[in-house]
């Protein structure tokens, strides 16, 4: 059997269905009884992705091109990649696997009463969303996928996704061996929330590690363009003790630039729409909505850290269907920084300038960067990046992954708290300005400049070096 149903699945399940699809079956089965809304589904286990290399017979020749890899060779490394992935699309699933799957979405459609649902097809790694690695948007997520076929291709597509040249670079950075990680693939029931809205929730402050705070971002359509950075979200703040004690805890709301949103197409898959005048200006979420899913992410994180005997806070996914107003939860995942922070250390920065800022932005982490720009206007030039400079470009997305440690700082000019280029920065542990809105126009490759994070939510560039201290303090020695 490769497949195994939600219900049937617990965060135990790691090793079987990757860290995604443990996590859903684990909601499902425990916190869908306390009332919080999962869409079902069933995973693909990793056992059919081992299968699929051995009866295709690709595991050797796979072997044979990931020893000839050099991982400082951007060029290596796209090319490697590229022929892996030529190799997984030309060899077919096998028949048994096909049976299965197709039986199984039969089923799932059944269930909801359609001939053929639309699901989110996500790719889960059996090392995923561990709480040192989140392997954030690593393997791909295919949406609004209908039929037998089409569902097919998808899991073809999601074993590719093992090897996309980010996912390589990803796995060689954090020591995972390439062989030993498998793919299982999720489908899911979609929301549609291409007519209503989706984003994040964190159940901490995602800069200062506050544990009172749960923090949601939220947009217009299907979640993907919270990642990609494209728009600025809505936030929105809760406080957890006094939310707990049953008050409306709501104690901030920022509107954010949601120009456009991502909605079904017709021919299956997703579209770019722009957003009209009105929606523009107004919350995507209503305040019942926002208590809602701030209890829910409560719940969530209360589960997990019981489970675990510590604090596990959670990045959660959410969605709301335009159609139904329900709320759902699509995806929940540890946090990946201050979960494994050492809250003994505490580094302070303080700088030391009269001068103005030459550009300023949304501040990610707290610290101060120094180098020379180097623009990068497109993923074509990102092997001009050299080591210690600064990453100034309009957003990056997970393909950029690979290059991403070798800079000093990041600025981008769009974006906000939780895109792309803010979750990898804070994970790689390097000062990041998101959403400057025109960097990449005001600043030249080559220029020095000093990046300031420590004063806020603001983030300052500084034209030049500017010189600043850096203080260690010892927590665990601190008198009584």
């Amino acid at each position: 059997m490769y497949i195994r149903w939600f219900k049937d699945i617990t965060i135990k399940d790691v090793p079987i269905v990757g860290g995604k699809n443990a996590s859903l079956g684990e909601m499902y089965r425990y916190l869908s009884p306390q009332g919080i809304k999962i869409p079902n589904g069933f995973a693909i286990t990793a056992k059919a992705y081992f299968d699929f290399l051995d009866q295709g017979q690709i595991r050797k020749p796979i072997e044979d091109l990931l020893k000839n890899l050099n991982p400082q060779d951007i060029k290596s490394l796209q090319k490697i990649g590229q022929e892996i992935r030529k190799l997984i699309r030309q060899t077919p699933l096998p028949k048994k696997l096909e049976k299965e799957v197709i039986a199984s979405y039969h089923q799932l459609s059944k269930e909801y009463q359609e001939n053929d649902i639309d699901v989110a097809v996500r790719s889960s790694a059996t090392a995923e969303d561990l709480p040192s690695a989140s392997f954030a948007g690593q393997h791909e997520t295919y949406l609004n996928v209908r039929g037998d076929e089409e569902i097919l291709k998808a899991v073809k597509k999601s074993y590719e996704s093992l090897f996309l040249d980010r996912a390589i670079s990803y796995r060689i950075e954090k020591g995972f061996k390439h062989m030993k990680v498998a793919i299982s693939t999720g489908i899911q029931k979609m929301v549609r929330s291409d007519l209503g809205s989706s984003g994040v929730m964190f159940t901490l402050d995602t800069e200062s590690g506050f544990k009172n705070v749960i923090v949601i971002n939220g947009i217009y359509g299907l979640g993907e363009l919270i990642v990609k950075g494209k728009i600025i979200p809505d936030e929105f703040l809760v406080f957890k003790p006094t939310l707990e004690q049953g008050y409306q805890a709501i104690i901030r709301k920022d509107l954010g630039q949601k120009f456009v949103k991502y909605i079904y197409d017709k021919k299956g898959g997703i579209k770019e729409i722009k957003v009209n005048d009105k929606a523009q200006v107004r919350f995507c979420l209503n305040d019942e909505d926002i208590l809602t899913l701030a209890r829910w992410g409560v719940l969530i994180e209360n589960h997990y850290s019981k489970k675990n005997k510590h604090w596990t806070p959670q990045d959660i996914e959410w969605a709301k269907d335009g159609q139904t107003g329900e709320l759902f939860i699509v995806q929940a995942r540890p946090e990946t920084v201050h979960s494994i922070s050492d809250y003994n250390i505490y580094r302070e920065y303080t700088i030391n300038t009269k001068k103005k800022p030459f550009i300023t932005g949304v501040a990610i982490g707290n610290k101060v960067g120094y180098g020379q720009v180097r623009i990068i206007k497109s993923i074509k030039e990102l092997s001009q990046l050299k080591k210690g400079e600064v990453l100034v470009t309009k957003m990056t997305d997970p393909d950029w992954t690979s290059a991403m440690p070798l800079a000093s700082a990041i600025i981008t000019d769009e974006g906000g708290k939780t895109c792309h280029s803010a979750i990898v920065a804070r994970e790689l542990g390097i000062p990041a300005i998101v959403g400057t809105k025109n960097a990449t126009k005001l600043l030249k490759t080559g220029q020095e400049i000093t990046i300031d994070c420590t004063s806020g939510a603001e983030g300052k560039v500084f034209l030049g070096k500017v010189p600043y201290k850096e203080k260690t303090y010892e927590l665990k020695n601190i008198p009584d």
